[in-house]
């Protein structure tokens, strides 16, 4: 039986923040209207802001990344078509289905070490469709969840994008943490996601916004795009109350990225050697640490004990991810409780 640990310090995702009291002014104060009819002024200049800082045309306030995702596949594609994802993309794993029940599409996944397919591999997976579901879109995930939260390469992402072209197909960036891929490489947003269609962007995460998604493309592509929101039940009446969070978040949340990305490396490399715990420190590029050990979904109950949250991805991965609703206190605190859920684990 463990003691009670003094505080937890919860890892599990950075989408646990809270809204800034700022954000909870703006929330109360909004000027809103009807959104389903166009007419909520805050949503608008959300949709605007984010598309201009994205490099694009035109924006759509979405309640979630998932929804962005699938309104972009679906805006994109026809019933039958299958879209060319790397392994361990969210769209696959994480989103229940949803291209196959919503849209009629069919995943065809491409190797992808460190969250980076190659663009040959992309090339090879390219059906025309004589005797078999014919390519109608290529996605990427920037940074990539499953891998670690690593960064794809500008000159891999335009690559891959040259490949879509040539096929005469579209191409779409799951830019649920393309802020820290901006971050991380030193480039602003509209750079990451210059080689897309369309990019889903995510305010919940980094950001630190309670809720909600935009996603960013021409204007005939939102166009449709809004249809299908409307269709899968994403049409949200006075959804400037929420936007008001996703604008401070978008003018606020990228410039303190980086104090991320520096504690998810201090953590990481305050584990190394940590006994049964294998970390790759080359994949500690943003704000994600993953930790190697047996039963991983053991060591988060263990974890847990030492007042520490963490998710279990798999088998034998554990994630901890930093985010803005923690200080360097926090992080040398759960160093230590991690190593000492270690050592419990071990012994």
């Amino acid at each position: 039986m463990h003691p009670a640990p003094p505080r937890t310090v919860d890892l599990r995702s950075d989408t646990v923040t809270k809204p800034s009291p700022a954000m909870r002014r703006a929330m109360a104060e909004a000027e809103v209207g009807d959104d389903v009819y166009g007419e909520d002024p805050t949503v608008l200049r959300l949709e605007a802001l984010t598309a201009e800082l994205a490099g694009k045309e035109a924006g759509l306030f979405v309640p979630s990344g998932t929804m962005g995702n699938q309104v972009a596949l679906a805006a994109h594609t026809t019933r039958g078509v299958e879209v060319i994802a790397p392994e361990g993309a969210h769209v696959y794993e994480y989103e229940l289905g949803s291209m196959a029940v919503l849209a009629g599409l069919m995943p065809r996944l491409v190797p992808a070490p460190g969250g980076v397919p190659d663009p040959e591999a992309v090339r090879g997976a390219v059906s025309p469709g004589r005797h078999q579901a014919p390519t109608g879109l290529v996605v990427l995930e920037n940074t990539h969840n499953k891998a670690g939260g690593t960064v794809v390469p500008l000159a891999v992402a335009t690559a891959i994008g040259d490949v879509a072209r040539a096929a005469g197909v579209p191409y779409h960036l799951d830019g649920a943490r393309a802020w820290n891929a901006a971050e991380a490489l030193g480039v602003p947003l509209a750079i990451v996601c210059a080689p897309f269609d369309s990019v889903s962007l995510c305010l919940s995460k980094g950001l630190g916004a309670p809720v909600g998604s935009v996603l960013v493309g021409a204007r005939a592509l939102i166009d449709e795009a809004h249809r299908y929101r409307k269709m899968y039940g994403g049409g949200m009446r006075q959804a400037g109350v929420l936007a008001a969070a996703g604008l401070i978040a978008v003018r606020e949340g990228p410039a303190r990225l980086g104090d991320d990305h520096r504690r998810a490396r201090a953590l990481a490399q305050a584990l190394d050697g940590a006994p049964g715990v294998a970390i790759d420190q080359g994949r500690v590029q943003t704000n994600m640490v993953y930790l190697e050990i047996a039963d991983a979904r053991g060591f988060v109950v263990e974890l847990e004990a030492h007042g520490v949250k963490a998710n279990a991805m798999g088998a034998r991965a554990v994630r901890l991810v930093t985010h803005l609703d923690l200080d360097d206190d926090d992080v040398a605190f759960a160093a230590q409780a991690v190593r000492a859920a270690a050592e419990a684990w071990a012994a």
